[in-house]
């Protein structure tokens, strides 16, 4: 793989080779359906290349050990930075870091958790606010703010906003939607937020996704690898 394609990305670079298995078990939390194609796996219109051995300038010297995973769009994305997004998730969940237009960052710092937010509960409609607030009312005192559907409760902050596009990981959803709406969580404590966004999914009949719209199932899904 040209070392120019792999410098411009999005490309997860790895501190271990991984398996087809385990970045198809991945990738599959992003979009459901997807499937291996040879060596490498697609989904929807991304092809997620086979792990290369790359040289440690890749990540600027920041690991001894490169396994490169070039994710490449090959039609109309889903959804805004969706090939973005694949590498990076999966940059977070194999404790690598990710490389885009010779960008270098780590998904898995505090400080890029805390400028893109944290998880969402997606639902295929708004929320009536008198749904939404005895749960919010749970975790303690609800704050309304001025803009409509943007409350705090306890150090957490919580927006009701419209779906842009539609993450593949919540496509079960789709046939029942009218309005995918989501509910984005933000605060410092991940593991909370998890456990507050899983609570909210199964009271609204939604579905929580991370930042970069992976599918969680539990809220130690949102906390980096150990």
């Amino acid at each position: 793989m040209a070392k120019r394609r792999l410098r411009t990305g999005p490309t997860a670079a790895l501190p271990a080779k991984p398996s087809q298995a385990d970045l198809l078990r991945i990738v599959r939390l992003a979009d459901p359906d997807a499937r291996a194609d040879g060596d490498d796996i697609v989904a929807v219109d991304v092809r997620v290349h086979a792990p290369v051995e790359a040289e440690p300038e890749l990540v600027g010297g920041e690991m001894d050990e490169v396994w490169a995973v070039r994710v490449a769009a090959e039609g109309p994305l889903p959804f805004d930075f969706f090939d973005r997004y694949l590498a990076e998730g999966i940059a977070f969940r194999l404790g690598g870091l990710a490389v885009c237009r010779g960008e270098v960052s780590d998904p898995a710092d505090d400080g890029t958790e805390g400028r893109a937010g944290g998880p969402a509960v997606i639902l295929p409609l708004r929320p009536a606010a008198d749904a939404l607030l005895p749960l919010l009312e749970a975790e303690g005192e609800v704050e309304h703010e001025e803009e409509d559907f943007a409350y705090t409760v306890d150090g957490v902050r919580i927006l009701v906003v419209p779906q842009k596009g539609s993450p593949p990981a919540v496509q079960e959803l789709l046939p029942f939607a009218t309005e995918l709406t989501a509910v984005e969580l933000r605060g410092d404590d991940r593991k909370r937020l998890g456990v507050l966004a899983l609570r909210l999914a199964e009271a609204l009949n939604g579905l929580v996704v991370d930042r970069w719209r992976f599918r969680v199932d539990a809220a130690e899904d949102l906390l980096p690898p150990t």
